[in-house]
């Protein structure tokens, strides 16, 4: 017999192998482009969101060149990136690539070279032997070039002035006028950026600065530095979006609520944030789950999220966890984050591509464990993890994006999917895809109802699937959002006790005894975890094409 957690990671593995999952030709990306803004969404120029479902990979560290290319051939990796469902690449660059030529113009072999990384060299003749003698600037340009031929957009990220592992409160690196951080120099390398990539359709963002920190750091600045930095990049290159980092490692932009950035350009203007658990150092596991997640929630509506209310796309451009799956601090973390951007319905960029690194911090072959790719490149390294977040690559909301009137869904974190109706068991609710799931209304009487029909969620009895009836009227009828996270939802059984909507081994929505509303701390409620989000019927289906390219067995 097996545990819930056991069955219910049979039944993901099942979806993502066995069976056989509606899929439609992927939307072309690089459709209507160049990308503007309307109000808080990210549209093409048929007026259609465009949904930025990122992932970030490196070439900013010491070899300053994009990680993995002596483990597979650039192209392979563009095309994985492209049927594990990103549209996005989030493209790391430090400062010196664009404004040193003793950098620039440095071989991919050279930098190699120079770092002692001989074997890196043999990859690259096995697998990229065409971009081994380009220079560093060309082999940068070669990494855009092979995801615009595979339908990928890209967002230059300024990660850093010189090559390196980033980021510390006190590296240089931080904020204007720090050691590392002339002003001066960084306009001036933005600008060549931005002129590099002028005309190149899929280079469709530039992100101005990651993660700015420090003793420096303040508001005055930010604005004098920052308006400078984005008008240079609309007037070198007026096609690309243009995208402002907060404070304190990107996870405050509450100041822009008392005052807005005044550009000479509209339509262009993007935020971005980031996000870990260990932002909140080891409260996730130190304290209760859903007193945290109710906190870190309303801290990250206050500090980027009310951005959206205020008609600002908001992209959170770094977000992740160890993916082996045994950081109970990063477990927690992940299902309340991924209920907030699904929420929110935002456009996101998860760290990391890559399973390794060339060199970082002196370690050769440094292996990434918040990398999809695992140390050598060849397979995902937690598929599970990239099946939950298929759900959410798609737009939920947006200009062009639903058909019909909109209705809700109820969206289960742990796992990706959502309430749906099992057709074959009459009245039966369980867990299935997102893009084929029932439509619901919430009303204001806190009844779930199923679109087009009087049937409502009703609660049997304790450790009993709910059912659905046209019996609307009692308490067991009623579901309220409750707890701190308010990700449980709550109602009678007997007209006495409280139950919350649950998960049972056969992937059957049931209710059991609501988890975790007191101050205990080992508890984890995640299973009953939902959130009613706004949607309705989508003109995309599926962006994934679940690629053999990195599903298959290590070699």
């Amino acid at each position: 017999m097996c545990s819930w957690w056991q069955c219910m990671m049979v039944f993901i593995n099942f979806l993502l192998i066995g069976a056989t999952i509606l899929m439609v030709e992927p939307v072309a990306a690089l459709e209507g482009v160049p990308l503007v803004t309307n109000s808080r969404w990210i549209v093409n120029q048929n007026g259609q969101r465009v949904k930025l479902a990122c992932v970030n990979w490196v070439s900013h560290l010491d070899a300053v060149v994009a990680e993995g290319l002596s483990k597979k051939p650039v192209d392979e990796i563009s095309k994985g990136i492209k049927s594990m469902g990103f549209n996005c690449v989030r493209l790391t660059w430090p400062t010196l690539l664009a404004t040193d030529d003793t950098i620039s113009n440095l071989k991919v072999r050279q930098s190699l070279e120079k770092h002692g990384l001989k074997d890196s060299i043999v990859g690259f003749q096995s697998n990229n032997p065409s971009i081994l003698d380009l220079s560093l600037i060309q082999a940068f340009q070669a990494v855009v070039k092979s995801l615009g031929n595979n339908n990928v957009m890209v967002i230059l990220d300024n990660h850093l002035t010189n090559p390196g592992w980033c980021c510390g409160n006190t590296d240089g690196n931080g904020f204007f006028g720090d050691q590392f951080f002339d002003p001066n120099l960084w306009v001036q390398g933005l600008t060549k950026m931005a002129t590099l990539f002028k005309g190149v359709p899929n280079v469709v963002g530039m992100s101005l600065r990651n993660e700015l920190r420090g003793p420096k750091q303040n508001e005055n600045d930010w604005y004098r530095y920052m308006v400078q930095g984005a008008e240079a990049v609309h007037a070198a290159n007026p096609n690309v979006l243009v995208i402002l980092s907060g404070l304190s490692f990107d996870t405050d932009l509450s100041f822009i609520a008392k005052r807005p950035v005044n550009l000479s350009f509209k339509g262009k203007l993007v935020f971005e944030a980031h996000r870990y658990s260990f932002t909140n150092g080891q409260e996730w596991v130190n304290e209760n789950p859903n007193q945290v997640c109710g906190r870190v929630t309303q801290n990250l509506k206050d500090t980027s999220g009310y951005l959206v209310d205020q008609g600002y796309p908001l992209i959170m451009s770094e977000f992740g966890v160890d993916l082996r799956g045994t950081n109970v601090n990063d477990n927690r973390y992940l299902n309340c984050f991924i209920s907030y951007v699904v929420e929110l319905d935002l456009d996101w960029a998860l760290w990391a591509l890559q399973g390794s690194y060339y060199i970082r911090e002196g370690d050769i072959g440094h292996e990434e464990f918040f990398g999809l790719l695992n140390l050598n490149w060849t397979q995902v390294r937690n598929s599970g993890f990239l099946h939950r977040i298929t759900s959410f690559q798609l737009p939920f909301q947006g200009p062009g994006i639903i058909q019909g009137d909109p209705y809700k869904l109820i969206f289960h974190p742990l796992t990706g999917l959502c309430v749906i109706s099992n057709f074959s068991e009459k009245h039966v609710l369980k867990l299935g895809q997102c893009f084929s799931s029932d439509g619901w209304y919430y009303t204001p009487q806190n009844i779930v109802l199923r679109k087009g029909t009087n049937n409502c969620i009703k609660v049997v009895n304790e450790g009993k699937p709910v059912t659905l009836s046209t019996n609307c009227s009692g308490d067991d009828s009623k579901w309220d959002m409750i707890s701190d996270s308010k990700l449980h939802l709550s109602s009678k059984t007997n007209g006495r006790s409280h139950v919350c909507l649950d998960v049972d081994g056969d992937n059957n929505i049931v209710t059991n005894a609501c988890k975790c509303l007191n101050q205990d701390k080992s508890c984890d409620p995640v299973s009953q975890w939902f959130k009613i989000i706004d949607s309705g019927k989508r003109s995309i289906q599926s962006t994934s094409t679940l690629s053999k390219t990195f599903m298959k067995p290590l070699i």
